[in-house]
């Protein structure tokens, strides 16, 4: 039925869409390297591949953004270093991902990765079938980069609340946003090796950046503990399964 609703009236949104598109600031990836570690005795090792959120997209740099927060409160958690990478690429969608992020992968497997898409394949129109391929796709692809490790999958935001969003797109793209997030989650399932981390949270000001779209620094530390908590209710204590 949402998928009838979200059809049947796109076409009375698409002009505040491409209003949006040529009026939206331009987004700045977070500043800094992107690599950098948590230390501890031993060391375990972070992937976060992706949008603008693995970007950074909000924060100041990648330590304060989502790879960051969570590296920091895995290494509290599991009492461990983690060396951690981001990989991430402001509009990138789950095909371009796979395609042209994925061979940017190190040569040398991971224990944890943190993987980031949905959003852009939503606002490009990708139909419910496509993105269940595509994702289905990446996530194979990074099972067979680093068999040992755990894909921690974001879900999709409630679009219905981000401030950037002019009404009724942003009610158009919140219905849009809650079917791709049921999709998202039984493709995950399928997956022994993923697991969802749901983003569900009541939307407010000092929840995004000042564009409006992306989070702020404060829902990247929320988020990465979210992440952190999700690895490590899947892994208990594990050794690394790349790392050193």
């Amino acid at each position: 039925m949402r998928r009838v609703v979200f059809w049947s009236s796109f076409p009375f949104v698409l002009p505040q869409a491409l209003r949006l598109r040529r009026t939206a600031p331009r987004f700045v990836a977070a500043a800094g390297p992107v690599t950098g570690s948590v230390a501890g005795k031993r060391s375990v090792r972070l992937i976060a591949i992706g949008d603008s959120i693995i970007a950074g997209v909000g924060a100041r740099s990648l330590d304060l953004a989502l790879v960051g927060q969570t590296a920091s409160i895995l290494s509290q958690s599991l009492g461990v270093g983690v060396e951690w990478q981001a990989i991430g690429s402001i509009g990138a969608t789950s095909a371009k991902i796979a395609q042209q992020l994925v061979p940017k992968l190190p040569d040398r497997a991971v224990d944890f990765i943190v993987l980031s898409t949905g959003v852009n394949d939503l606002t490009s129109l990708m139909t419910l079938g496509r993105w269940r391929t595509s994702l289905d796709t990446l996530l194979a692809a990074l099972h067979r980069h680093s068999p040992g490790a755990i894909v921690a999958v974001a879900g999709i935001p409630p679009l219905h609340g981000f401030p950037l969003l002019p009404q009724p797109l942003r009610a158009v793209f919140g219905m849009r946003g809650r079917s791709f997030d049921a999709v998202g989650r039984r493709v995950v399932a399928a997956h022994d090796h993923a697991v969802y981390v749901p983003l569900e949270f009541t939307p407010g000001p000092d929840k995004f950046s000042p564009d409006g779209f992306h989070p702020s620094e404060a829902s990247y530390a929320d988020f990465g503990a979210a992440v952190a908590a999700a690895f490590v209710g899947r892994a208990g204590r594990p050794g690394p399964a790349g790392g050193a």
